[in-house]
């Protein structure tokens, strides 16, 4: 079994893509990765719209590519991430806001998703600037769901792991 610690010192963003379509099944095992992320008080505020179509994959990373991630056009898949509504118990629900935890959890979420694509060899980088609006046309989102970000996948150009560059652990730690 793979030890985890290696998983995430091998996962980076990953913008250069081969030519090369990814398998349907290890897209969905993705999701499913995603799907089994923790969620406060298991509200699960997520919905991924998984774009292998080239025709919309073009045109998704158009939206990318105009806010300045011109690499997203050698993406081979893009996960949209799609905040939705936290479906909380009621004793639970009169205490914080539904959404309270999403933000969080979504990022739980995402988190799933990248390491699994890693686990199966897929790079992917998560992007937060491309226009929301274009994408939920493109893809039949309603508008009033908050887009939270695009995942853009594919196989590496080069396996080469990066030096990851980390503020040191003791200015973002303290035991008690």
């Amino acid at each position: 079994m793979e030890d985890f610690m290696d998983l995430c010192l091998r996962r980076q963003s990953c913008r250069n893509f081969k030519d090369q379509a990814i398998e349907h099944e290890k897209l969905v095992k993705c999701v499913e990765a995603a799907h089994l992320a923790p969620s406060g008080c298991n509200g699960q505020p997520w919905s991924f719209v998984v774009v292998e179509n080239p025709e919309l994959m073009e045109k998704i990373a158009e939206t990318a590519q105009q806010m300045g991630n011109g690499f997203a056009s050698k993406a081979r898949a893009f996960f949209v991430v799609v905040e939705e509504h936290a479906n909380l118990m009621p004793h639970v629900k009169s205490l914080v806001d539904s959404q309270y935890f999403a933000p969080g959890d979504i990022g739980a979420a995402t988190a799933y998703l990248c390491l699994e694509a890693e686990s199966q060899g897929i790079g992917t980088c998560i992007l937060g600037m491309f226009d929301r609006e274009k994408v939920a046309k493109l893809l039949d989102i309603p508008l009033e769901k908050h887009i939270c970000g695009l995942i853009a996948a594919g196989y590496p150009v080069d396996q080469t792991v990066r030096k990851k560059s980390r503020k040191p652990l003791e200015e973002i730690v303290r035991f008690v």
